[in-house]
Parts: structure tokens; C-alpha cells; sequence
């Protein structure tokens, strides 16, 4: 994406976000981006996580996933409570959008802080954006424990035979 694409992308989301806390906003006509593409908004608060949404496959267009999934993560991310209006000055907001997702048969195949990593054991998943390892230092290994345990599994179950593997890259702008 250019420069302007993702300002405008980042517009719409935080444009969103303060129309609905009732704050000053601008109207961002953003409906040309009609691509379908997977994405996340993540929401940081003086560096910290606040929350963070999003799909790895697309359910409708960019523009209006982007404006959805804003507004999901100050107010529907079960680890948080909802922003409130006194925190929007202190929130950051950054945007993953993603590639096709492919799945890969061995672990081998992943490659930490390029891939993004989505996991399946039966109804249990769970997800990291390819930013996580960075931003937490953690190993691969660490990564795939921590994976299992985000999916309510045990540490090692990443490494059973039925554990199923999605992997994609992802743009990421704030």
C-alpha cells in the first residue's frame, strides 16, 4: 500500500473510534479500498496492548473491515475493558493487513517474524500476527507454546500430528 493508502486507511479507524466515543471526528471516504483481504486492528496504549481484532480471511471489503473491526477493538476484545473516552488521546493505532493464508504441513516451513501463524486442534484456535515475536523476543518455540496455551491447549500441543497450521505475511502500519 502507499503512504496515502495507509493514512487514509489509519484515518478511518481512528475517525471511527471518535465518533463513536463522541469526540470530534472527519468523515473519511474511504470506500475505494473494496479489496477483500484479511486484516487486524490492534489498539496500544503507551506501548501496550488495548486491544486487537481482526480475520485472517476477509468477510467483506477492506474499508468496511477496517471501520468494524476499530470499533471491535476498543470495545469487544474480551481482555479489556471498553475505551473509554479519557484514553483515546494515549491510544495508537496499527493495521495488519494480511495475505492469503496457506497451510503448511511442518512447522520447518514457518519462519518467525516474517510468517504470522494461525493454529487448528478441533474447535480450539488461535492466532499471532508476525509482529508477536518481535514484540515479545519470544523463540519459536516459545511462540508455539504460547500458541497452544492462547488456544486453551496444553503448551505442547502444537506438536501433535492433528495440529493444523495456516500461515500468511502481513503489511503492518500505525
Amino acid at each position: 500500500m502507499s503512504e496515502d493508502e495507509k493514512k487514509i486507511l489509519l484515518s478511518l479507524a481512528s475517525n471511527t473510534i471518535a465518533k463513536s466515543l463522541g469526540l470530534p471526528f472527519e468523515e473519511i471516504d474511504a470506500s475505494s479500498y473494496k479489496e477483500m483481504r484479511g486484516a487486524f486492528v490492534t489498539l496500544k496504549k503507551k506501548g501496550h496492548l488495548r486491544g486487537c481484532i481482526g480475520y485472517i480471511i476477509a468477510i467483506k471489503p477492506l474499508y468496511k473491515q477496517i471501520a468494524d473491526l476499530s470499533l471491535e477493538a476498543a470495545y469487544q476484545d474480551p481482555r479489556f475493558p471498553k475505551l473509554k473516552k479519557e484514553e483515546f488521546p494515549f491510544i495508537d493505532i496499527e493495521i495488519s493487513i494480511l495475505s492469503v493464508p496457506k497451510e503448511i504441513k511442518d512447522l520447518s516451513e514457518f519462519q518467525l517474524s516474517r510468517d504470522g501463524i494461525f493454529l487448528i486442534v478441533g474447535s480450539n484456535r488461535s492466532v499471532f500476527l508476525p509482529q508477536v515475536a518481535d514484540e515479545t523476543g519470544w523463540s519459536k518455540e516459545e511462540l508455539l507454546r504460547a500458541l497452544s496455551q492462547k488456544a486453551g491447549l496444553y503448551p505442547d500441543e502444537y506438536k501433535r500430528e492433528y495440529a493444523k497450521y495456516l500461515t500468511f505475511t502481513a503489511e503492518v502500519f500505525s
